[in-house]
Parts: structure tokens; C-alpha cells; sequence
């Protein structure tokens, strides 16, 4: 086995969930991923826990979005509920054969999915809140994550465990060490109230009173670098032009615009599947609400990928999710949607904070 998929199941049992003897944990990822997952069945059981692997086929999201009637398309499984209700850990590993397969399939069936899970989305927010369930996600490399990369399969494996560190000798001790320079950033802002965010894409003011920062490197996402907040949920004014695509259930929406007052989306477009943007901000009453005001700080990943769990955490960026908040930091914001789109500030976009620069053109000035 290649020892960096050695190093990756070992550092998301031992510094990321952090296994402890008894713990139930599923695992859900694609068949092509049997490598990793049969490296972290091995990891959870030296580290006393108790292994569930949950193996999904290539194609089969695309024969239930197309196959399933309404009432089948908002059923949710026992073994799933349980997982999401009951479970100590959860690990879901990323590695589609086509992440294109969904492309076609109308966004009515996407809502429908996202508000029949509206409540569950809600209990998995309260129980990572309160960590009694802990979580993380990260990449198996697979051929259409390589395309989409536009990279070879061997780039793109050097990319993803460059990424998490996964190529070093510690990788542990590398996310300590980015863990312990965010920490500093956190610090600073914490008791903090205002945020203005300018640049040749933004124009955004909010606020974050009472609203605590966390610190992200590793814990919960592989690749990982950021630090975000959930805003205080009617302060949010403003402009922001993502120059990204964002992509959600393998749909990419290109060219997005939004307005917010109050708070709230009241302005949307898109020069690419605006129409499935539109949609997505029906899911419900809280997906027009940002929950999430975020900073990438990860600089090894250098380039655009198409994958969310990658690009929001490059070095040089911002995303703003819309949908559900993080209650541990005070989030007060429910929805069955977490969309997060992302925002280059490399080339002149500014934070203030209460006045004081903070970050500009990418790097941080405190």
C-alpha cells in the first residue's frame, strides 16, 4: 500500500476523530476507494473502536436521483439515521468515477432530497456542536476528480497528499504547527464586532458580536487550512461576485452574484445553471441566510479543482456559505442547505475589523 494512504487513515483516526476504544464509526465512500478504507478499518481497530464500512457503487446516485419517486426520493434509511443519530464518528471519503453524473437531473429533485433532510441536517449540527459526534471528510484521488483537477491521476495524487500532509514524515505535527499560526489569528479577533470586506469583487459588511472564530487544520476536513464564523444572521449588506464556479450535487454555477440586506439574499444570478442556483434558495425559510464567513489559509493548494473541500480552504481566499450556521459558535441560522462559494482576494481585497486592517491581498497584517 502506498505508505501516504498509510499516513492519511492513521492521521484522521488518531488527530482528527480521534478513535477512542468502543466508538462506533461508519465510513461512506465509493468502492474505489477500498484502498483508504481498508487502511482506516485498520486504523479503528488498533485504535479500539468498531469499524462500519459503508461502500457505495459508482452509479448508483445517479440511478436513484433518476429512478425514485417523490416519496422514495425523501425516505431516509434506518442504517443512515443511525449513523447521523446514534454514532461516535463519521468518516466520508470523496472518489466519484464521473463527478458529472448529476449534471441532468432536475434541480426539483435536489430540493426535494435537501428538505426531507432538513431535520437530520439540523441533529448533525447539534451533536458536532456538542462533539458527540465527530466527523471528518477528505479524498481518495480517482481518475474524474484528476480530470476535473485537470491533472494526471499521479498529479493529482501527489496533489491531494501534499495537501494533507500525508507525504510527510509527521503529518501530525505539521497541522499542530499551521494550528498553532491560526490560533493567533483567532485570538486577535475574538471580542471583535465589525467586519468590511472591499475589493474588485466584494463590497460586504457584517457582524460578528458574540461570535467566536474557529480554527481549522485538520480536525474535520483533509485538506484543511481556514479560519470562519458563523455572522450574526441579519447583519449581512451588500455585494460579492464569486470567482469561482461553486458546485453543488455535482452541478457547477458559474458567475454568481449576490445581494444581501438584512441578512438575507434578496438579489441572485448566475451566467451558468442560474436557474439551479434560484432553486437551491427555495430548499427553505434559511437557505438565503449566510452561516458561514470564512478565510482560506492552506497556500499548498495553489490552483482551482473543482472540489469544494479543496478550493475553499486555498490560500488567498474567502467563501461564504449559505444555509445552515454553526451552533458552537453561536450560529443561529437553520436550513437543510451548507452551500459554500468562494471568493479570490489575492489581487486587492481588503478585511477591516473595527477599523483595523487585518488582511489584505492574501496575507494577514496583524
Amino acid at each position: 500500500m502506498d505508505y501516504r494512504v498509510e499516513n492519511l487513515a492513521k492521521l484522521m483516526i488518531q488527530h482528527s476523530v480521534k478513535v477512542q476504544p468502543g466508538d462506533r464509526v461508519a465510513v461512506f465512500g465509493s468502492t474505489l476507494a477500498e484502498p483508504l478504507m481498508l487502511a482506516l478499518q485498520r486504523e479503528i481497530l488498533r485504535a479500539g473502536g468498531h469499524p462500519h464500512l459503508l461502500p457505495s457503487f459508482p452509479g448508483s446516485e445517479y440511478i436513484f436521483f433518476h429512478e425514485a419517486n417523490d416519496e422514495q426520493l425523501q425516505y431516509i434509511s434506518p442504517q443512515i439515521r443511525a449513523v447521523y443519530e446514534e454514532f461516535e464518528c463519521l468518516i466520508q471519503l470523496f472518489s466519484s468515477a464521473n463527478t458529472k453524473s448529476l449534471n441532468n437531473i432536475d434541480p426539483n429533485r435536489h430540493t426535494l432530497l435537501a428538505k426531507a433532510r432538513a431535520d437530520l441536517m439540523k441533529r448533525y449540527m447539534e451533536r458536532s456542536a456538542r462533539k458527540e459526534l465527530k466527523w471528518v471528510v477528505t479524498m481518495f484521488p480517482t481518475e474524474a476528480h484528476a480530470q476535473d483537477a485537470e491533472m494526471s491521476l499521479s498529479e493529482y495524487e501527489d496533489f491531494v497528499y501534499g495537501t494533507t500532509f500525508a507525504d510527510s514524515d509527521d503529518p501530525i505535527g505539521k497541522w499542530s504547527a499551521l494550528r498553532d499560526e491560526q490560533q493567533r489569528l483567532v485570538e486577535w479577533l475574538a471580542g471583535k464586532e465589525q467586519v468590511v470586506v472591499s475589493g474588485p469583487h466584494v463590497d460586504l459588511r457584517l457582524s460578528i458580536s458574540g461570535r467566536a472564530f474557529l480554527n481549522e487544520a485538520g480536525e474535520y476536513n483533509l485538506p484543511d487550512g481556514e479560519i470562519f464564523t458563523s455572522p450574526v444572521e441579519d447583519s449581512m449588506e451588500g455585494t460579492i461576485r464569486f470567482t469561482y464556479p461553486a458546485i453543488q450535487s455535482g452541478r457547477e454555477v458559474e458567475g454568481i452574484e449576490l445581494r444581501f440586506e438584512a441578512g438575507r439574499v434578496v438579489e441572485a444570478s448566475a451566467r451558468k445553471n442560474e436557474a439551479f442556483l434560484l432553486e437551491m434558495l427555495e430548499v427553505d425559510d434559511g437557505a438565503r441566510v449566510p452561516g458561514e464567513f470564512a478565510i482560506g489559509t492552506n497556500h499548498r493548494i495553489d490552483r482551482f479543482t473543482k472540489n469544494i473541500l479543496f478550493d475553499e480552504k486555498m490560500g488567498g481566499t474567502i467563501h461564504v456559505a449559505l444555509g445552515a450556521g454553526f451552533e458552537e459558535i453561536g450560529g443561529k441560522n437553520v436550513s437543510g442547505l451548507h452551500w459554500d462559494m468562494i471568493c479570490d482576494m489575492r489581487e486587492g481585497g481588503r478585511i477591516m475589523v473595527d477599523d483595523e486592517l487585518f488582511y489584505d491581498s492574501g496575507d494577514f497584517k496583524v
